[in-house]
């Protein structure tokens, strides 16, 4: 376990349910761990029709965790009516906090391009009419993503899970106001580039994630990730960013509580 943190910080992006959890029990021991390490809430992520309700159901177990839904890119083959309507009753609810992780992937083939577009389209109308942020995933298809958002028209808030571009994409989604969420990934030795864009993001644009069970920080890749694991993601953007754990953590934490509109806590 790392060394807890001088502040309260939020894991913006988790997947509980991958991370082995079934129960409540389980939800609130992955959450024990993760608040002994100084991570105190979590928005815990669906990619599936199934995940979303179980991600909707375990946020009402735990008031450390709030949920997002939405149907991943690589699974919009079959995304229809009976999906989207499911999606969107989900959404709606009230500690739903974001509609995602929607977007596009154009790394694995698992769902054509024509579709992934289609259903990202319709999951940015869901987000505006709900009133809700807006949760990308952006696998090598980062001027698409750019060119839907345009077209479509972004919502309020846009936040690009488990940011992946360089220092120009990190200044181009600054300047539209989205918000970059860094995981593991940004530890990582042949992360550079990543490290360059997270040093310019302005203090008021960037989250931190685990993207658990997946991205386990540096020197623990390869290992299982769990939300605990942010804590050492925050001591590492710090370093990158030439600022205190403390400044960061304080940082991360109330941009997660105006993004997401959670309640504003200071200690825990």
């Amino acid at each position: 376990m790392p060394e807890r943190l001088p502040a309260p910080a939020i894991d913006a992006h988790t997947h509980l349910d991958a991370c082995g959890a079934v129960t409540a029990e389980d939800v609130s021991a992955l959450l024990d761990r993760a608040s002994s390490a100084g991570v105190t809430r979590v928005v815990t992520v669906a990619d599936d029709i199934a995940s979303a309700r179980w991600a909707a159901s375990a946020s009402t177990w735990d008031s450390r965790v709030f949920a997002a839904v939405a149907v991943h890119p690589t699974r919009t083959k079959d995304f229809g009516d009976a999906e989207r309507s499911e999606v969107e009753r989900l959404a709606l609810g009230d500690r739903v906090v974001a509609v995602g992780e929607t977007g596009l992937d154009y790394y694995w083939d698992y769902s054509p391009p024509e579709s992934q577009q289609d259903a990202f389209r319709w999951h940015i109308d869901l987000a505006k009419r709900i009133g809700k942020p807006l949760m990308i995933h952006d696998r090598e298809a980062h001027e698409d993503i750019l060119r839907v958002l345009r077209e479509e028209g972004a919502p309020d808030t846009v936040v690009f899970h488990c940011f992946s571009g360089d220092a120009d994409f990190a200044r181009r989604c600054a300047k539209e106001g989205y918000v970059l969420s860094f995981a593991g990934t940004v530890t990582f030795r042949n992360a550079a580039a990543l490290r360059e864009a997270a040093k310019l993001v302005p203090r008021e644009q960037y989250l931190v994630e685990t993207d658990a069970p997946f991205l386990t920080p540096h020197p623990y890749r390869g290992r299982p990730n769990e939300p605990y694991c942010a804590a050492y993601t925050v001591c590492a953007l710090a370093e990158i960013r030439e600022e205190t754990v403390e400044d960061v953590a304080d940082a991360v934490r109330g941009n997660a509580e105006r993004v997401f509109r959670l309640p504003s806590v200071t200690s825990g």
